[in-house]
């Protein structure tokens, strides 16, 4: 197991907020998780001008990176619309990375989070053991997963750790275009970029911030 990631988001997300923002955020999550295209290309649009305006945002996606997306919950051979694929291409096409490489998979399913009852979310053991990678390719040096929302970041951390072993010489860091802000009841803006860490201590992932 590493012992952390750094991570990048763009836009935040409350999930039980009462305000109007807080209630946009929640129909942003959902155009999200649907795979709406128009809205995955107007939204890495929106990350590419954020970028300009924010030097560690932008050093994060180099011309060189490597786009890997973070599978879904079901494995390779039956997975529905794969939103990361989807969002990591969207994010090549505004010029934020260079090629997208889809060989870190999901070989052994594993419960929604976003469905999952408080207790029963997948630990990162549990991720660990259902990811596979492709190995049968060049070795990568600078690679960004991408996910679409990150929470506490035990999906990022598990991914990052299996990369980690299949290339242990790469640089390997991550993008989720939407963090989950559970512990703050309401957002006041939707875009509020960050670069942080996801940590793994006492047994868990922690993200900060």
């Amino acid at each position: 197991m590493i012992h952390s990631i750094s991570f990048a988001s763009c836009y935040v997300y409350s999930p039980c907020g009462t305000c109007y923002t807080s209630g946009r955020s929640r129909l942003m999550c959902a155009l999200l998780k649907a795979g709406d295209e128009e809205f995955l290309h107007r939204y890495a649009a929106r990350v590419r001008d954020v970028s300009a305006a924010f030097p560690e945002l932008a050093g994060l996606f180099t011309p060189g990176s490597v786009l890997i997306p973070v599978p879904g919950s079901t494995p390779w051979a039956e997975r529905p619309r794969w939103v990361a694929e989807a969002l990591a291409r969207a994010l090549a096409r505004e010029g934020l990375g260079g090629t997208v490489w889809t060989g870190l998979q999901r070989v052994r399913p594993v419960r929604k989070s976003a469905t999952a009852q408080m207790g029963r979310r997948p630990t990162v053991a549990t991720h660990l053991r259902s990811f596979g990678v492709d190995t049968g390719c060049v070795p990568l040096a600078d690679c960004v997963l991408v996910d679409d929302v990150v929470t506490r970041g035990r999906t990022l951390l598990a991914a990052a750790t299996v990369m980690q072993e299949a290339f242990p010489s790469a640089r390997i860091r991550a993008f989720a275009l939407v963090r989950t802000m559970g512990r703050i009841p309401e957002v006041r803006r939707l875009i509020e970029p960050c670069c942080g860490e996801i940590r793994w201590w006492g047994g868990d992932a922690h993200r900060e911030p």
